[in-house]
């Protein structure tokens, strides 16, 4: 997946209300270094699938990427998958690709989530 190539500032979190939408109830928001780079890196390294947005389900959790100098946020959606199993992402206004990380990047992601 693609990012701006431009310095990450926070990364805002909310409970996902479905596909499409961006739930503004932030649950958590991300800015120390360490755990910006842990999600960054597993935006940046998740492999596009050739499967589309599974029907019916919804993500998880909705994640807003914000950078410094006011650019625009880019809007995700994530399925987290259960420890040690993939977890699939896409662009909020992309309703049809898929992206996925590894199992350790899950429980990368999980770490700093719960």
């Amino acid at each position: 997946m693609s990012l701006l190539d431009e310095k990450v500032s926070r990364i805002n979190i909310s409970k996902s209300n479905g596909v499409g939408d961006m739930n503004q109830d932030i649950i958590l928001s991300v800015d120390d270094k360490k755990s910006v780079a842990i999600i960054e890196k597993a935006i940046r390294t998740a492999v596009k699938q050739e499967s589309k947005i599974p029907s019916g389900e919804n993500p998880d959790f909705d994640i807003m990427v914000e950078y410094e100098g006011g650019l625009p946020t880019h809007a995700l959606h994530l399925w987290l998958g259960n420890e040690g199993e993939i977890s699939t992402l896409s662009y909020m206004t992309d309703t049809g690709d898929v992206y996925i990380t590894t199992g350790k990047t899950t429980n990368q992601l999980r770490d700093i989530l719960f």
